[in-house]
């Protein structure tokens, strides 16, 4: 009897080994799946946040490009309120120029020196003057104060200027005011 009940100890001892080993098994089991849900998540999250970064780091990257470009385009034009206003001392040279043909030589002689000088200095920062003449009337860079019978010219061609149009870079500082042909 001794021998039975040692071996009937045996079994239960092999059989609560047994449901040992399962309940193991599926503890580890459980472990192994909340550890691959928890590396998806992780996973996920990774690529989450390198999707984020990579949308930053090109959003940093044109923010550097559109500042480059609007401080070229700042010092580009930056003198453009100046240039404008500049404009009427070079239109009076001009004027004053045109009314010393009869002046001699030495008076007139500065005048031109001055009126030169001017344009060398608004060439330097871009400011260019337009030549309108006998070009065809284009509203973008011409002003029309007045429209004249001429058969010789072709309709909408300009044939006086009364004001000298000025050019900054490649924008329009001041439309030139000019006569057309009918």
């Amino acid at each position: 009897m001794k021998k039975d009940k040692k071996e009937h100890n045996s079994e239960n001892e092999c059989e609560q080994a047994s449901e040992n080993n399962e309940n193991l098994t599926e503890e580890i089991e459980a472990a192994a799946e909340k550890i691959d849900r928890e590396a998806e998540a992780l996973k996920a999250e990774n690529a989450k946040l390198k999707d984020d970064y990579l949308r930053a780091y090109a959003e940093l990257e044109n923010t550097k490009k559109r500042c480059a470009a609007e401080m070229e385009k700042n010092s580009k034009y930056a003198v453009s309120s100046f240039a404008k206003e500049i404009l009427s001392v070079a239109d009076n040279l001009h004027r004053a120029l045109a009314a010393a043909e009869e002046l001699s030589g030495s008076e007139k002689k500065g005048v031109e020196l001055t009126e030169s000088e001017l344009s060398k200095v608004l060439a330097k920062f871009g400011v260019t003057r337009m030549e309108p003449m006998g070009k065809v009337f284009d509203p973008a860079f011409h002003q029309v104060v007045q429209e004249v019978e001429d058969k010789s010219k072709p309709a909408g061609t300009v044939v006086a200027e009364l004001q000298t149009g000025y050019m900054i870079n490649d924008r329009i500082l001041r439309e030139a005011m000019v006569i057309v042909s009918r």
